[in-house]
């Protein structure tokens, strides 16, 4: 009799479970909703830009360490860009390879082109925003224009486009700095949908006015923005974050706006193997932990809900509970998340990566964790 009542309380106890699980699966898949349709959707579903030149004089800056085989590439597409008054400010960040002689012969070439010696300081040793700092203060125009060395602009309408989005109040323009495609490879399927996921996230919380970050890529911005937050000084100890940091403390609904247009990309070369990538991605999450708490709480609830939405069908579907009503659930949800997703794609010129989308979701959920546990024991490298 005592097992029989001792079988009967262990069912209602997992009953009980299992719907209080079900349950918080419901709210998981409603928060989703609430992302990925009330605020990505901000970009996602919004109009085609158009671009209206401003032909405000640009200071197009580019820091460099030891990238001499990058920049031989880039400074041609940078002299080349059809725009009438702009600069070009090249910072050798005490580079031990040819950067700087690479560097010395464009200036030689053209007269637009200024270039800014670092050398190492013992109180910012290695660090890249104490070298950013001199070339912004060297610039001569006030708008300037970033993009780091190893990228390239897609287009010669690049400066055009980007500086098109500045207006007397908006005053940083957060742009889109993809990565090159790599046919047949899967993980630069997972890198580019990575980057889209990211741009979707930081270009809608801008349209809603929340702007929490930029990628140094592709970033733009008045000198005077710079000065108001006092440069970098308030994060200068973090080696990481001289775009996203500053974006973060700088950036608010009335200043920042966004330039997408396909010719305003600019591209990078991406990692091409998983323990390469997995260093970078942890130099970017060590980032997130200096953001603003708004900022950091949006970012941890949706990634919270991206882990919960993998985990709770799992056990559901284990205990065969509501397993019909389960699917329909995810089907629900990968429909939405793949329009809103798919759409983003589109405007970015992403679409090939949508066909993997929930494979490549999984595999980024699955990295977000590892990347979390691991940044937690130990610290990431950064700067060259």
């Amino acid at each position: 009799m005592v097992f029989v009542h001792l079988q009967s309380f262990l069912k209602v106890e997992e009953s009980v479970m299992l719907l209080s699980i079900f349950c918080l699966f419901i709210v998981i898949v409603a928060v989703q909703f609430l992302y990925y349709i009330v605020v990505f959707g901000k970009f996602s579903f919004a109009k085609h830009q158009t671009v209206t030149p401003k032909r405000v004089p640009i200071s197009v800056i580019v820091c460099a360490k030891n990238e001499e085989e990058n920049v031989r590439t880039l400074i041609p597409l940078l002299v080349e860009q059809n725009y009438p008054q702009f600069e070009i400010v090249l910072i050798d960040d005490a580079s031990s390879d040819n950067t700087l002689e690479v560097f010395e012969e464009f200036e030689k070439l053209h007269s637009n082109i200024k270039l800014v010696k670092v050398e190492n300081n013992e109180a910012f040793w290695g660090n890249k925003k104490y070298a950013l700092t001199l070339g912004i203060k060297a610039a001569k125009n006030e708008y300037l224009l970033f993009t780091d060395a190893d990228c390239v602009p897609n287009s010669k309408e690049w400066i055009t486009t980007m500086s098109s989005q500045f207006t007397a109040e908006k005053t940083i323009v957060l742009g889109y700095g993809a990565y090159e495609k790599i046919a047949g490879s899967f993980l630069n399927k997972i890198i580019r949908f990575e980057t889209l996921l990211s741009a979707t996230q930081y270009f809608s919380w801008a349209k809603l006015g929340k702007p929490y970050m930029g990628v140094g890529r592709n970033l733009a911005y008045k000198r005077e923005e710079f000065f108001k937050v006092r440069g970098f000084m308030d994060h200068m100890k973090v080696r990481s974050g001289d775009d996203d940091l500053f974006i973060n403390q700088a950036a608010e609904a009335k200043n920042t706006t966004v330039c997408y247009v396909p010719e305003s990309f600019t591209y990078s070369k991406p990692k091409t193997s998983f323990k390469d990538w997995f260093t970078q991605k942890r130099r970017h999450v060590s980032t997130a932990k200096h953001y603003k708490i708004f900022d950091q709480n949006q970012l941890g609830i949706f990634y919270t809900s991206q882990l919960l939405f993998l985990i709770l069908p799992i056990v559901l579907l284990a205990f065969q509970y509501q397993w019909i009503a389960v699917i329909s659930i995810i089907g629900f949800r990968y429909i939405f998340a793949w329009i809103t997703m798919g759409f983003a794609a589109g405007k970015l010129k992403e679409k090939d990566v949508m066909y993997w989308f929930p494979i490549i979701e999984i595999v980024l959920i699955v990295t977000q964790l590892n990347v979390f546990i691991t940044n937690t024991f130990s610290k990431p490298v950064h700067w060259k």
